[in-house]
């Protein structure tokens, strides 16, 4: 396609794409591409092929026609033809055709002439072609001069030429010059796809950047084709950083997601990668697969990764290894820890080693880790002490809490601590907590508790619930409460039962029962200490019996004594026995008790004392009357010890 004159324009050719692979001097010649000439070779294209359309011109060139030697040396130049284009170029040239100029520039730089090639787009440039100032911009850029260059780029750009204007923008942003967005978008309004994907890169960074203000670190939006390490010892498959700009970066930011979307429209591998990731986390996943898709169909790996956690997501496996499969072939880390932990999961051990090798030896400190967490799963600690060393002193965190605790298992405090200290510091909560747990082993409570402090600013359940005990301790009641509500709002039936015990000594003393008073409706309080109740906390259950009892729901008292006291507790056992025996069954009752006493129940054995005493069972009440006296408490040893006084006298009456 070739245009000549004031119809001046420059086309891209369908080997663009990959313009930036491709040396110096391909570089010039993909940038000029189609370039200035006589005729419109589109529309003829079109109406008829490309062998009338030579012939056409070589006739009309014979006979001395200028546009047609300018078309038909640019003709044969885009074919490849050098030979058979320069005697037109050069004819055309000396004729004053400032495409065949431009054209003759291009030729020459495909043979290796740079400064005569940069000498006949001098003559072009100068002549208002703007194909040949940025060709010429391009190889000033080349050389280092960078003035000359940014002359030539700027000449380019401001007659409407998109790869002048994105090459000028290039030139700019590598000076840190603000002005680089301005012709980004020139460029990106022109088609230039990868302008659009660079200015929807520059809008999103600075999205971002307002949302979290100047002094923040690392990206709110999740890194394409990955997911979160997961501390509790499942595998690693990449990292993320959920988040959505808000506020004044919310507007940039729909900006640079349209942006993305024109340059994925138009074949723009990276952007499709990019904006499939943005439509992920927004929860549009049909969307975000499509483009996932025409990414990775156009060979981005991390595309197909990321289209492989969809579709394991969605429960479709199988699918999810395919994707994978062609993303580790490719060299993607991520997708060949996905096919380990894959593999794992299905206990083809050895098949998970081997992706796990293959992420690592694709530059994915995960690889080294997941071999790490593989072989401490076998029992093959020295080899997974190995693993978590490669990957903690490549500055994996979580390895390094992982060696740590392998030390610190070993009996190696000293040891562990300093790895500890570097996860923690990197940003590690578990091993901030490990801390914690490894400085209250020392009786070194203050230093414990900064370090649980720390965990449970980052969200960790278990450090909210020891901050929260320890201000308990301390006597702030509004700091534990605090802590205790994260702690139990993160699932722990400890934190809920203890956040319930402190609300509940808020509540005002219970007043005398009315006759036909509606029920009154559970309180904060006792919800927590149901869901405690419900993960299977033992007291809880006990408080939730006894809550129910006083309501006058002995059915449901009966069930919560009852779940407790057959996991072993034995107030529950205790109270469920009291529950039976005033229902009558005095019998299910003793046996509730005996269970409860033989657990340290002081208060059952002397109500077995008491049953043993009716039924006229002297020496067996005498045993039980012995048990309560040593288990007490004080109140319950005294009663016992009168009533074995009593038992004695009428035994030996």
């Amino acid at each position: 396609m070739v245009f000549m004159g004031d119809r001046a324009t420059l086309l891209e050719t369908g080997r663009f794409v990959q313009r930036h692979a491709r040396n110096a001097a391909d570089e010039i010649i993909e940038a000029v591409g189609a370039v200035d000439a006589a005729v419109d070779t589109t529309a003829e294209t079109d109406a008829e092929n490309e062998t009338e359309t030579e012939a056409r011109h070589r006739r009309a060139a014979e006979r001395g026609d200028l546009a047609s030697m300018s078309a038909l040396g640019a003709l044969l130049l885009r074919r490849g033809d050098l030979d058979g284009a320069e005697p037109y170029l050069r004819g055309a040239t000396a004729e004053g055709d400032r495409a065949a100029a431009n054209n003759l520039g291009v030729l020459l730089h495909q043979r290796g002439y740079a400064e005569e090639a940069a000498g006949w787009w001098r003559v072009a440039a100068v002549a208002g072609s703007a194909p040949a100032a940025h060709a010429l911009g391009r190889h000033h850029r080349e050389r280092g001069d960078e003035p000359a260059a940014e002359y030539w780029l700027r000449q380019a750009a401001e007659q409407g030429h998109a790869l002048g204007a994105y090459a000028l923008a290039d030139l700019l942003e590598h000076r840190s010059d603000v002005g680089a967005e301005r012709w980004l978008r020139a460029a990106a309004e022109q088609g230039h796809r990868e302008a659009a994907y660079r200015l929807a890169l520059s809008l999103e960074r600075r999205a971002t950047e307002t949302t979290r203000g100047p002094h923040e670190t690392g990206t709110r939006l999740r890194v394409p084709g990955t997911r979160a390490i997961v501390s509790s010892g499942a595998p690693a498959t990449g990292t993320a950083v959920p988040g959505q700009p808000t506020g004044e970066g919310a507007g940039e930011a729909a900006e640079a997601e349209q942006w993305f979307r024109q340059a994925a429209a138009r074949g723009h591998r990276r952007a499709a990668l990019h904006l499939g990731a943005i439509l992920e986390h927004r929860g549009e996943l049909k969307e975000a697969g499509r483009w996932y898709l025409s990414s990775a169909k156009e060979g981005e790996a991390k595309a197909a990764c990321a289209l492989g956690f969809l579709l394991r997501d969605a429960g479709d496996e199988e699918s999810a290894a395919v994707w994978w499969l062609r993303a580790a072939q490719d060299g993607d880390g991520n997708a060949a820890n996905a096919l380990g932990a894959l593999h794992a999961a299905r206990g083809e051990q050895q098949t998970a080693e081997r992706w796990y090798r293959a992420a690592m030896d694709a530059g994915d400190v995960n690889g080294a880790y997941n071999l790490g967490l593989l072989c401490a799963a076998q029992d093959r600690i020295p080899q997974a002490e190995q693993w978590y060393r490669r990957a903690a002193y490549a500055g994996h965190r979580e390895a390094a809490n992982a060696l740590a605790v392998l030390l610190l298992q070993a009996g190696d405090a000293n040891g562990a601590e300093p790895w500890f200290s570097k996860a923690a510091e990197a940003g590690s909560v578990d091993a901030a907590f490990n801390l914690g747990i490894l400085h209250a082993g020392r009786d070194d409570d203050r230093t414990a508790l900064v370090w649980y402090e720390r965990a449970a600013a980052a969200g960790h359940t278990e450090a909210a619930l020891q901050v929260g005990i320890a201000a308990l301790r301390d006597g702030d009641e509004q700091t534990a409460e605090r802590h205790l509500r994260c702690a139990a709002g993160g699932g722990s039936a400890e934190a809920a039962f203890r956040l319930a015990s402190v609300l509940d000594a808020r509540r005002p003393e219970p007043g005398p029962a009315v006759l036909g008073a509606p029920r009154e409706e559970k309180s904060e309080c006792e919800e927590w200490y149901e869901r405690a109740a419900q993960q299977g906390h033992r007291r809880a259950q006990v408080r939730v019996g006894m809550l129910a009892a006083g309501r006058g729901d002995m059915a449901e008292a009966d069930r919560w004594y009852r779940e407790a006291a057959e996991a072993g507790s034995r107030n529950g056992a205790f109270n469920l026995g009291l529950l039976l025996a005033r229902e009558g069954s005095e019998r299910e009752a003793a046996l509730w008790w005996t269970r409860a006493a033989r657990a340290g129940h002081g208060r059952a054995a002397l109500r077995l004392a008491l049953l043993a005493a009716r039924r006229g069972e002297l020496t067996e009440g005498r045993h039980w009357c012995d048990r309560a006296v040593e288990l007490g408490p004080a109140e319950v040893a005294e009663r016992a010890a009168r009533l074995s006084e009593a038992l004695h006298q009428e035994l030996t009456a």
